[in-house]
């Protein structure tokens, strides 16, 4: 059995006037990211840890925010659209570990709707998704409520 180790990061801004999805799921919050799709820094993680554990370049790559057909585009189509390219070359998802940094708002009471949004999507188990909360205790632009990120490790296997 093959098995393949992929990271990916994402951040993006957050801006008022705009909605907030997270790991799938639209939270309350008085900002939402900005960005060329939805915006979702969860989803945009696990894309890159994915496609650069099947050597697949980058979500950037794929779905260029130049690309009118993905203008406000729901991150979860892109998620499906990277298990299909990783299906494609033989791969399916073995475990994704992702840690969300964010001030505000609280992460941790949406976890358990987002594993099982993204688990959906990508045909998993729940157990094989982990989801942490960290804040960034204040500091830099995550701690200024200016934006949030999102880090991703990803194990894939060849079937």
């Amino acid at each position: 059995m093959k098995f393949r180790v992929g990271f990916g990061y994402d951040m993006h801004q957050l801006q008022s006037g705009r909605e907030l999805w997270l790991g799938g799921i639209k939270i309350d919050h008085d900002k939402g990211l900005l960005g060329h799709s939805d915006a979702d820094v969860i989803i945009h993680a696990i894309c890159d840890a994915l496609l650069g554990a099947a050597n697949l370049r980058d979500i950037g790559y794929h779905f260029p925010n130049t690309a009118t057909e993905y203008s406000n585009i729901d991150s979860k189509i892109l998620l499906k659209k990277t298990i299909d390219l990783l299906n494609v070359k033989g791969y399916k998802v073995g475990n994704i570990d992702v840690t969300v940094c964010a001030e505000k708002p609280k992460i941790n009471p949406h976890i358990p709707s987002m594993q099982k949004v993204l688990c959906e999507v990508m045909q998993i188990d729940e157990d094989d998704l982990s989801i942490k909360a960290t804040t960034s205790e204040k500091m830099g632009f995550v701690g200024r409520e200016e934006g949030i990120t999102a880090y991703a490790v990803a194990l894939i296997v060849k079937f």
